[in-house]
């Protein structure tokens, strides 16, 4: 592994030695010991598949070149211990695993239920100490909470199972975690997308066993994502009634999810299902259907080299969360960064694509363009949101990792 397969053909190899220095000095100081190991878990972009995971539908979606970083060292008194730059440290008896809706939105949740989804699964794990710091931005649509999730299970995995547990199966223990203990009905993308590491199409049929397809992301493209200044963090409500009000046009039809009615018939029964769900749901299900197509067809694009036509799917899947999916906003805020956002994309990108990102309401956008004008767009971006606040991402080849760092500096 090189520094590039993590963060990308620029990586800054002076700037990635601060951070391994620092993460060392703070755990030296917090145990007296040098770190044992370190790991990586990364930031994810949300290409295509807005909102379709947990309804068991298709994504196309990708690791990408921001992250958590940890120094770790294991323990034998069966307490995890972590301290995260920004937030309070906490720790945890591996034997102590009860939901508690007190932490709920809380990291220490994320744990708890890491380990108890190991637990329940056969396996078992004992103490270690963290010391991390990050990168990603956190409530704000690149799955900061995703990234800890399985930077946990994979510390686990590591230091205790022999690296025994699949990539699979590590996203499904996090999204367990993220559902039952940290209290957010998310699907599987996120979690998927950063425990499998680069580019990938995904299809949920059956999310406890995904059909997963590696593909390339185009050349002579820039992903630039935009932070808006809004957060997921008070908005899992809006957030969850996209997933409830997608289940009650499937249970019209008998069925949990979507995915298990028929297009066809979706389509022809709208009359009868406006006298059953609101208008908001049923376009919300337009979304789904239609949203699943166009992964499909970003998918074929980029197997072909089509950068076109990738990209005119991703730019409709923008339009479709806007117009149908409805999460490019609070309802009933005049407060709407992520709309102005994207409207100023749009006539700033002249090859390109932009689309709302994640969970939606708050919080980031996607743009996809050509390199030529990559610079004038994070410079005109950064008025708006402050310059800080625009990135470029590379695709990321590892998911969450334990790293060499020494190799990675030589």
């Amino acid at each position: 592994m090189e520094l590039k397969d993590l963060y990308g053909a620029s990586a800054d190899k002076a700037a990635f030695s601060r951070r391994i220095g620092n993460l060392s000095a703070e755990y030296e100081n917090l145990t007296g010991k040098k770190p044992e190991a370190f790991f990586s878990s990364s930031g994810r972009a949300e290409i295509c598949g807005n909102h379709t995971d947990h309804n068991h539908g298709k994504v196309l979606v990708a690791a990408i070149s921001c992250d958590v970083l940890a120094a770790v060292g294991k323990t034998d008194d069966g307490t995890i211990r972590v301290q995260s730059a920004g937030f309070p440290p906490f720790a945890l008896n591996v034997n102590d695993l009860a939901v508690n809706k007190s932490e709920y939105g809380k990291s220490v949740a994320l744990v708890r239920g890491v380990v108890k989804g190991l637990k329940d699964r056969g396996y078992t794990v004992g103490g270690f100490t963290v010391v991390s710091e990050s990168t990603i931005f956190r409530g704000a649509g690149v799955s900061s909470s995703a990234a800890f999730e399985l930077l946990i299970a994979e510390i686990c995995n590591d230091l205790y199972l022999g690296g025994k547990v699949g990539k699979v199966e590590k996203a499904i223990v996090s999204q367990y975690a993220e559902n039952e203990y940290f209290g957010k009905p998310c699907g599987l993308l996120d979690q998927s997308g950063i425990s499998l590491g680069g580019i990938n199409k995904i299809d949920f049929k059956d999310p406890s066993s995904p059909e997963i397809e590696s593909l390339s992301a185009p050349e002579g493209y820039t992903l630039v994502i935009t932070n808006t200044g809004g957060s997921h963090a008070a908005l899992t409500e809006h957030y969850a009634a996209i997933k409830t009000e997608m289940h009650e046009v499937a249970n019209f039809f008998g069925k949990q999810y979507l995915r298990d009615v028929a297009p066809d018939r979706f389509y022809a029964d709208i009359p009868s299902l406006r006298k059953k769900v609101s208008e908001r749901a049923i376009l919300r299900a337009c979304h789904f259907y239609e949203e699943n197509e166009r992964v499909d067809a970003a998918a074929a694009a980029l197997r072909r080299g089509d950068v076109a036509k990738f990209l005119s799917a991703v730019e409709e899947s923008g339009k479709s969360s806007l117009n149908c999916l409805q999460n490019c906003f609070v309802p009933g805020s005049c407060e709407q960064p992520v709309t102005l956002a994207i409207h100023m994309s749009d006539r700033i990108i002249k090859d390109g694509a932009v689309r709302v990102h994640g969970g939606g309401f708050a919080g980031t956008i996607l743009a996809y363009l050509s390199d030529a004008e990559a610079e004038n767009y994070i410079a005109e971006m950064g008025k708006l949101f402050g310059k800080e606040n625009v990135f470029s991402a590379s695709v990321r080849k590892p998911g969450a990792v334990r790293i060499d760092a020494a190799e990675l500096l030589k």
